[in-house]
């Protein structure tokens, strides 16, 4: 077989229709691994409980949790409470994706600021969040804005690294293409390097939520505002009367928020740098 006809037979199995395709195949083939993963986690949590490792009322079982989880949420009182802690997480993510953006645009040039000002987002960056709070409640007192202050000291260094990696890593045929075409001021930036960036941006994006979503909840606990319900104060209140069961329930909801938005941006990620032909079809 000579060159061409293995070329040609390449391409003839890249054509070949996945036998999956159709939106049911693609949800299972997204959903089962989770859902496998769910099941391993409910029955090694279930076996930890069965080995009597610690009382019941310290570590109830899934057959405790579940049923009280579920109960939860058919509560109006939870979705409330939901309600105020999104709102909470999208503020305050979207206060830090505007600074990440502003800290990566001054980190770029000059060359000297790009070193002090990389410095300085790195060591806020391997901040924890939690550290940020004593500061935060004496700056803001117990108010809404101590826990948007450290959301975005803990999202926006990650957002501005991404970013900024984006743009290091953008072709220097791009770059020389745009100074042809005479692209120049804020059109270089708008219109050249925030589109190159983009990919590394979004897991950028991806890797703060996770810091905004930690900040928030360790903030929701430590910063209890009242008349304010939040996921925060659902799980304080029930360590505070020891009703582990409950404790537990919340924190099922609390991570299985931040893997559904986590899952989000892995998609979006992952269409992205498709349709830009970084991943295979």
């Amino acid at each position: 077989m000579d060159a061409d006809s293995r070329l040609r037979a390449l391409d003839a199995l890249e054509a070949l229709p996945d036998r999956r395709s159709g939106w049911p195949g693609r949800i299972w083939s997204a959903t089962w691994p989770a859902l496998a993963a769910a099941a391993l986690a409910v029955g090694l949590w279930e076996l930890v409980v069965l080995s009597g490792w610690k009382d019941p009322w310290v570590l109830p079982g899934p057959g405790e949790v579940l049923p009280r989880l579920w109960r939860d949420l058919t509560d109006p009182g939870f979705w409330a409470g939901l309600g105020s802690t999104m709102r909470r997480a999208a503020g305050g993510f979207a206060l830090s994706i505007g600074a990440g953006i502003v800290l990566a645009v001054i980190a770029i040039r000059p060359r000297p600021l790009r070193i002090a000002v990389g410095s300085l987002i790195t060591g806020l960056q391997t901040m924890p969040a939690i550290a940020w709070f004593p500061l935060a409640i004496l700056l803001f007192k117990l108010s809404e804005s101590a826990i948007l202050f450290v959301i975005v000291l803990g999202a926006a260094p990650s957002i501005a690294n991404g970013l900024i990696s984006g743009i290091d890593h953008t072709p220097p045929a791009l770059l020389r293409a745009g100074q042809v075409l005479g692209i120049r001021g804020v059109s270089w930036y708008v219109h050249l390097l925030l589109p190159a960036a983009l990919p590394a941006f979004v897991t950028g994006l991806k890797q703060g939520w996770a810091f905004a979503w930690r900040g928030l909840m360790a903030g929701e606990l430590l910063v209890i505002i009242g008349n304010h319900p939040s996921l925060g104060v659902r799980l304080d209140f029930a360590r505070q009367t020891s009703d582990s069961v409950e404790m537990l329930a919340t924190m099922i909801v609390i991570m299985a928020i931040g893997i559904l938005v986590d899952r989000l941006f892995s998609a979006a990620d992952h269409t992205l740098r498709t349709r830009r032909g970084l991943i295979a079809r």
